[in-house]
């Protein structure tokens, strides 16, 4: 089993920055590719990065690109999002998640790609 634990929310004026952390821990083994997904209050999870095991490709949603960054340490089984240019619309609980994968290059954008989730961490934007 794979714990996975975000961190690094909080409150942010409007064009404010943030970076959160997920570290993975437990039976890890083997390559895991890694994304985040965020959830914003009366509306369905949405897809917002991922990164291939590798750490080399990265896909991101049209909402976020340019603006959202997703960087992984492999050697400390974290994955980071650095948030830049926040705005209202950002505001959501954002989630971490994980999936065992043997492409080092693949990346994963579908919710039910990932067995493995951490329990969010908010991210409140204010105008």
């Amino acid at each position: 089993q794979v714990q996975l634990v975000e961190s690094g929310g909080g409150l942010v004026q409007a064009g404010g920055s943030l970076r959160l952390s997920c570290e993975a821990s437990g039976r890890i083994s083997g390559n895991y590719a890694m994304g985040w997904f965020r959830q914003a209050p009366g509306r369905e999870h949405e897809f917002v990065a991922a990164i291939s095991w590798s750490g080399g490709n990265t896909r991101y949603a049209d909402s976020v690109k340019g603006r959202f960054t997703i960087s992984r340490e492999n050697a400390k089984n974290t994955v980071y999002l650095q948030l830049n240019s926040l705005n209202p619309e950002d505001t959501a609980v954002y989630y971490c998640a994980a999936r065992s994968t043997n492409f080092r290059t693949w990346t994963y954008s579908i919710r039910n790609e990932y067995p493995y989730w951490g329990r969010g961490t908010q991210v409140t934007v204010s105008s």
